[in-house]
């Protein structure tokens, strides 16, 4: 495992080189061009015809699965479970693939951008990590002023005072505020109102930044439209080698949340800028009511952005590290908190009240998220259970036959992020085959059922905060 770049440190689940490689600045910005501008409208048209072509020929194959299945459970169930298990599926995988194949981000106008930024972490008893999370900002390549503005939500460790003589020790500028009151939201609307730049750049306090991380993800909002309000960053595990669960989630990360993002960042509307590492126009944030007082907070928040009129971006190539969670207990209380907080966006703003008809597109596909979650929870896995008995009435050929697709998507991905993004960063992909097994195999068996609980807490009204 090599270093992390300039602060004597190691990220787990990849090898940081020490440098990035000569003329990265080249492979960043495209000449313009190169390739033939083809409209987002077009893309999507395309998108959805050769999902729509690949549904219609599921349909006709499965007719005789559907025929069989009714003569069980009578039709209008049957066709229910089809829609559920492979329908709906399929056809969102297919839409997925063709999106990412079709992908290709504008080039940086301003490769090196000089702008002051503010990173705000919002820290609670964080007096082990926050002097390494503070290095690697201090690790930056960004060609203008940072400060770093830590914001202890009532510690009882010294977080505070680890952060400032961290700062004062490594020259590092570092301000320290305090908010009392509990809850991340608290803690980033009170940074929020301390910050003096007109961009803002959210930070875990368990999160590590690759060094080009902050030049890439300004650049891409200096280089976007106007109305382009917050770009998310890549957030990739960095203990990966922890258990068997931080395996998986590598995989997770790096091909199935990355593959969503850059979809819908395609379109214009990435769904979560999410409060691991994002970067906000102040201004947008303070027009948008802050980050409110939910599970997801950040969720919530750019859907507001959205239907103030704001475009969200992704930039695959600002890359971060994350902890995430090594035992099962603790992914399924993060996996549930998530699904709670989709549940909170689609309430706060629904879908129809977006102004863009491609947004109300991608946030009416959170809709269907739910009724998916639900029906692999309920159907597909006692329909696994029944195949095991010789009983294809659910799970069988058919349904399988998503899998060839979902490893495609997989495929896309992994030669876009290796090639595109690890290769211009200095990075490399470490090996994790079990990982990836487990991934592949048995990831989403465990996260249906959790998402579902989630989903019927919110549901239900049921507050208490999963820590």
């Amino acid at each position: 495992m090599a270093r992390g770049p300039g602060v004597g440190r190691t990220v787990d689940g990849v090898g940081v080189d020490q440098q990035p490689a000569a003329g990265d600045a080249a492979r960043t910005d495209p000449q313009p061009g190169r390739r033939p501008y083809v409209p987002v409208v077009v893309k999507f048209v395309a998108a959805q015809t050769l999902a729509v072509g690949w549904l219609a020929v599921s349909i006709w194959l499965s007719l005789p699965w559907v025929r069989e299945l009714a003569d069980t459970i009578t039709i209008v169930p049957a066709i229910v479970v089809v829609c559920l298990v492979a329908y709906l599926p399929g056809w969102l995988v297919a839409f997925l693939a063709v999106s990412l194949l079709l992908d290709r981000q504008p080039p940086l106008r301003d490769s090196s951008p000089a702008v002051p930024v503010t990173v705000v972490i919002a820290a609670r008893n964080e007096a082990e990590r926050i002097q390494e999370t503070i290095a690697y900002v201090a690790g930056q390549d960004y060609a203008g002023p940072i400060e770093v503005l830590v914001v202890d939500n009532g510690s009882t460790d010294g977080t505070r005072t680890v952060a400032e003589a961290f700062g004062a020790a490594t020259g590092q500028p570092v301000r320290c505020i305090s908010e009392p009151r509990p809850g991340k939201s608290h803690a980033l609307n009170t940074g929020l109102a301390a910050v003096g730049t007109e961009l803002v750049i959210t930070l875990d306090a368990d999160t590590l930044l690759h060094p080009r991380a902050v030049r890439q993800l300004v650049a891409r909002l200096l280089s976007a439209p106007p109305d382009v309000q917050a770009v998310a960053g890549s957030v990739l595990v960095r203990n990966s080698r922890d258990t068997l669960w931080t395996r998986m989630q590598e995989w997770d990360y790096f091909l199935g949340i990355a593959s969503v993002k850059r979809m819908q960042g395609l379109y214009q509307g990435t769904l979560v800028a999410q409060g691991a590492f994002s970067l906000y126009r102040a201004k947008a944030v303070l027009a948008a009511g802050g980050w409110p007082d939910a599970i997801g907070e950040d969720i919530v928040l750019t859907w507001q952005l959205m239907r103030n009129g704001a475009r969200v971006y992704y930039e695959p190539s600002a890359v971060a590290f994350t902890a995430a969670p090594a035992r099962l207990v603790n992914l399924a209380r993060q996996r549930a908190r998530w699904a709670r907080g989709m549940i909170e966006g689609l309430r706060s703003v629904k879908p129809w009240d977006q102004p863009r008809w491609l947004l109300r597109f991608l946030t009416a596909i959170d809709l269907l998220i739910p009724a998916l979650d639900v029906a692999y929870a309920l159907v597909w896995l006692p329909g696994l259970a029944l195949a095991t008995t010789g009983r294809y009435w659910i799970v069988g050929p058919y349904t399988l036959a998503v899998l060839p697709l979902t490893l495609v998507v997989n495929l896309i991905l992994y030669r876009f992020q290796r090639r595109r993004v690890f290769n211009l960063l200095g990075l490399r992909v470490r090996r994790n085959t079990m990982g990836f097994v487990g991934f592949v195999l048995a990831y989403q068996v465990l996260m249906s059922p959790i998402a579902v609980v989630g989903y019927g807490q919110e549901l239900l009204g049921l507050r208490r905060r999963w820590k």
